[in-house]
């Protein structure tokens, strides 16, 4: 018998079995493990496969959201109130609006003080800005400022506003930086945003200036009262380092190995001889500011990092430092020298 017609036989005789055998076997649980019933689940439910994705990379915004808050936090508190208000302020045009409110209550100049001196290089308009300080002390600066034109006049009340009031010291501490803050530059043109900036580098220079004229002046004073002894001493101790430093090369390179230009190498030679260093290290930075106009006569050397060690500066504060360095580079920043940061240690200080 083949193994087909087996099968068919056996289906055929197949003979079925009575329901009761089927039927499903329900035990009672024990009453001390009582079984709860499955609830009834009236909604459906979907299961979707979530993508696996490689974590995210650092967010290069965050840094920079951070160092716009360093920026910040480093500003005047006047500075800070402006920045501010121009910050709730969404709307570029309301932005526009609220400089020429500025513009229209800005205190015009007297006419006496629109001189070329005084005047704005770089700008569309005509602006002009002063500065003087406000008590006998010299510690206080107060800018005025007037323009030809309404917005620019504008931009010149915002900086006089920020800025008047504060020390010579926290106004060159100011980074340009604190321009992007105010969120201006979708209200303005490139060529007023460039002429704002223009104003804030004048404003730290004539602050500078009247800090360095104010020194010359404590030092004339001081000579006078000076005795002949202590001038002889001081002529000696030049002698004897003009006479150390002859027989050396003098390095007129920067920090970071470029050669340094005419100006570099005047402040050089200059700190050298006054200063007598330990360790000084100059950078030309001024490629940094490459967009922004010269001041006739700097050929393009505006910027320097300095960094210097001496025993001058033993028994100084950190400003008294600063200021020795820049009433002995007075000539420099009459001439062109829009900034220089300074880091002024002793011998002792260096390391920590």
């Amino acid at each position: 018998m083949s193994l087909c017609s087996s099968y068919r036989r056996i289906s055929t005789h197949f003979i079925p079995l009575p329901p009761s055998i089927f039927k499903p076997l329900n035990p009672k649980p024990p009453s001390s493990f009582p079984i709860s019933p499955k609830p009834h689940l009236s909604k459906s439910f979907t299961v979707r496969s979530t993508p696996t994705t490689k974590p995210s990379s650092p967010d290069p915004n965050l840094h920079h959201s951070n160092n716009q808050n360093l920026i910040f936090e480093q500003l005047p508190q006047n500075l800070q109130q402006i920045i501010k208000l121009f910050q709730s302020v969404q709307d570029p045009k309301a932005k526009y609006e609220q400089l020429l409110f500025y513009g229209k209550n800005l205190k015009p100049l007297e006419p006496q003080f629109k001189t070329d001196e005084n005047k704005v290089k770089g700008c569309v308009s005509q602006v002009w800005l002063r500065a003087y300080f406000d008590d006998l002390d010299k510690k206080v600066v107060i800018f005025e400022a007037d323009s030809d034109a309404l917005i620019t006049k504008g931009l010149a009340a915002l900086l006089v506003q920020g800025l008047s009031g504060c020390s010579v010291e926290e106004i060159v501490k100011i980074s340009p930086e604190f321009i992007v803050l105010l969120g201006l530059q979708q209200s303005l043109s490139p060529s007023r945003n460039n002429g704002f900036l223009n104003m804030f580098q004048l404003m730290q220079k004539k602050a500078l200036m009247l800090f360095v004229e104010a020194e010359k002046g404590s030092v004339s004073r001081t000579e006078n009262v000076e005795s002949p002894k202590a001038d002889s001493d001081s002529g000696s101790r030049t002698s004897d380092f003009e006479l150390s430093n002859s027989s050396s090369t003098v390095d007129v390179s920067s920090s970071d190995g470029l050669v340094l230009g005419s100006r570099g190498q005047r402040i050089r030679e200059i700190l050298n001889k006054e200063l007598q260093p330990v360790e000084l290290e100059l950078e030309d930075v001024s490629y940094q500011h490459a967009g922004h106009a010269g001041v006739k006569g700097s050929n393009g050397e505006t910027h320097f990092n300095l960094k210097v060690v001496s025993k001058e500066f033993e028994g100084k504060s950190m400003v008294k430092r600063h200021r020795l360095v820049y009433s002995l580079l007075a000539d420099e920043l009459q001439s062109g020298l829009h900034a220089l940061s300074i880091e002024a240690k002793t011998p002792a200080e260096v390391g920590r």
